[in-house]
């Protein structure tokens, strides 16, 4: 035999030389969570190793997060209920929780890229990405735009340097963009969750921010788990309104929707390796089934196989020290 494939896999050297995809700190972005209080480092039970972190803690948090060489967070608030309404009134609050530790955030690391995340669910007391009709249940998408535009001004008057609009209503990116725009914030960046399907992973991150639907589910905006070209019709969408980066969420049972629109787009590619996906690695890892260190591994250098150029991870602190 003249082809012998197996002589590039006979010892680590080799391999070293010829392997296609690495993952390195700088395809990175840390998902964190903030909450009221001070000197809190509340652990979250359906995560093992993460934690709720009150403003100064987070930014203890992030400054080590920084020197590792992640250069981008993604901040999600766990809002006190009783500043919950039908209206996520309080997500344009300047002086709230989260454009404060936005902002406390880009005075204490100023080269720390902050996403900030764009739905209502968080402040909302019916737990939805959308405006509620008190009458008819419905999630009104429309009126749903005019909330998301104050609050994505409002996130960028605070510091953030990457808009994350993860609700899924129609048109919401081009609406998002034409409203920043207009308050001459023309460089502050859409990372568009354009590919986001109603998926049983999210249970862990609903934990820890309490942001569960009060009733119903999040079917009629959120994806169809079964589709998979229309996954790619939302991304282009986004890409035509505006969006400066594409998310498929989750990740890992969505590996062949990264690839499908890795060969649709030339915008950069990110996929959410979401609360589920973490939590069943540690789950086994903890019963001794799994190694968590190599199967963290497999799984994130699978994102880069499938065509991301970023991957938002809760293994982020993890792999960074590794890579290092």
């Amino acid at each position: 035999m003249k082809i012998r494939p197996r002589r590039n896999r006979k010892n680590e050297a080799i391999r070293s030389l010829v392997r296609e995809n690495i993952v390195t700190a700088n395809d990175l972005i840390a998902p964190l969570f903030v909450l009221g209080g001070t000197g809190i480092k509340d652990p979250i039970s359906s995560m093992p190793g993460q934690f709720r972190f009150s403003v100064d803690i987070l930014v203890k948090e992030v400054k080590e997060l920084h020197n590792l060489g992640i250069k981008c967070i993604s901040l999600f608030p766990a809002i006190d209920e009783v500043l919950k309404d039908s209206w996520a009134k309080e997500s344009t609050n300047p002086n709230g929780l989260y454009p404060q530790a936005i902002k406390a955030i880009k005075d204490a690391c100023p080269d720390m890229m902050v996403m900030t995340d764009v739905a209502m669910d968080p402040y909302s007391s019916d737990g939805h990405d959308g405006f509620v009709d008190p009458k008819t249940g419905e999630i009104v998408n429309d009126q749903t735009l005019e909330i998301l535009a104050s609050m994505a001004i409002t996130q960028a008057q605070a510091g953030s340097d990457i808009i994350g609009p993860s609700d899924m209503m129609d048109g919401r990116v081009g609406f998002i963009r034409s409203a920043l725009d207009q308050e001459s914030f023309q460089g502050v960046s859409i990372m568009s969750y354009s590919s986001k399907y109603a998926s049983s992973f999210y249970g862990p991150f609903r934990d820890a921010l309490d942001s569960a639907p009060k009733s119903g589910d999040k079917k009629t905006y959120q994806m169809d788990f079964s589709n998979s070209r229309e996954a790619i019709r939302e991304a282009l969408l986004d890409e035509k309104e505006g969006a400066d980066i594409l998310m498929v969420k989750p990740g890992l049972p969505y590996l062949d929707i990264i690839a499908k629109l890795r060969e649709a787009s030339n915008l950069p590619i990110a996929a959410y390796n979401v609360s589920g996906e973490y939590a069943m690695i540690k789950a086994a890892a903890e019963k001794g089934w799994l190694d968590s260190e190599k199967c963290m591994v497999e799984m994130l250098t699978s994102f880069k196989r499938a065509g991301c150029d970023m991957v938002l991870t809760y293994f982020a602190k993890e792999m960074a020290l590794l890579s290092r």
